[in-house]
Protein backbone atom coordinates (compact mmCIF):
# COMPACT_ATOMS: atom_id res chain seq x y z
CA UNK A 1 0.00 0.00 0.00
CA UNK A 2 0.96 3.65 -0.71
CA UNK A 3 -0.05 6.25 0.99
CA UNK A 4 1.23 10.38 0.57
CA UNK A 5 1.79 12.28 3.68
CA UNK A 6 2.60 16.57 3.53
CA UNK A 7 5.22 17.38 5.38
CA UNK A 8 6.91 20.38 6.33
CA UNK A 9 11.25 20.82 6.14
CA UNK A 10 13.28 23.57 5.51
CA UNK A 11 16.00 22.65 3.13
CA UNK A 12 16.36 19.56 -0.13
CA UNK A 13 19.19 18.56 2.76
CA UNK A 14 16.94 17.68 5.22
CA UNK A 15 13.78 16.32 2.86
CA UNK A 16 17.02 14.08 1.67
CA UNK A 17 17.80 13.38 5.18
CA UNK A 18 13.71 12.30 6.25
CA UNK A 19 13.45 10.37 2.97
CA UNK A 20 16.55 7.88 4.18
CA UNK A 21 15.58 7.71 7.57
CA UNK A 22 12.10 6.74 5.91
CA UNK A 23 13.47 4.57 3.97
CA UNK A 24 15.16 3.36 6.88
CA UNK A 25 12.32 2.49 9.22
CA UNK A 26 10.93 -1.18 9.55
CA UNK A 27 7.83 -1.81 7.80
CA UNK A 28 8.43 0.77 5.03
CA UNK A 29 9.59 -0.88 1.98
CA UNK A 30 10.29 2.58 0.02
CA UNK A 31 9.78 6.58 0.59
CA UNK A 32 10.87 8.85 -1.32
CA UNK A 33 10.51 13.15 0.16
CA UNK A 34 9.64 15.97 -2.95
CA UNK A 35 11.19 18.91 -1.23
CA UNK A 36 9.32 21.10 -4.10
CA UNK A 37 5.87 19.56 -3.23
CA UNK A 38 6.79 19.44 0.47
CA UNK A 39 5.02 15.87 0.33
CA UNK A 40 6.23 12.57 1.51
CA UNK A 41 5.44 9.36 -0.71
CA UNK A 42 5.44 6.02 1.28
CA UNK A 43 5.00 2.29 0.43
CA UNK A 44 4.29 0.03 3.32
CA UNK A 45 4.94 -3.74 3.18
CA UNK A 46 2.53 -6.03 3.41
CA UNK A 47 0.88 -6.62 6.13
CA UNK A 48 1.98 -3.59 8.21
CA UNK A 49 -0.13 -1.10 10.57
CA UNK A 50 0.33 1.75 8.94
CA UNK A 51 -0.17 4.03 12.18
CA UNK A 52 2.35 2.14 13.79
CA UNK A 53 4.76 1.96 11.24
CA UNK A 54 4.03 6.03 10.82
CA UNK A 55 4.73 7.53 13.98
CA UNK A 56 8.02 5.13 13.87
CA UNK A 57 8.99 7.20 10.90
CA UNK A 58 8.43 10.18 12.51
CA UNK A 59 10.38 9.31 15.04
CA UNK A 60 13.44 8.39 13.04
CA UNK A 61 12.56 11.72 10.90
CA UNK A 62 12.68 13.49 14.19
CA UNK A 63 16.36 12.30 15.12
CA UNK A 64 17.92 13.32 12.00
CA UNK A 65 16.05 16.46 11.36
CA UNK A 66 14.50 17.84 14.72
CA UNK A 67 12.41 20.78 13.41
CA UNK A 68 10.85 18.62 10.70
CA UNK A 69 7.05 17.68 10.61
CA UNK A 70 4.87 14.76 8.84
CA UNK A 71 1.17 15.54 9.28
CA UNK A 72 -0.36 11.96 9.57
Amino acid sequence: MKKTYKIEVDCANCANKMEEAAKKTPGVKDAVVNFMTLKMNVEFEDGQDIKEVMANVRNNCKKVEDECEIYL
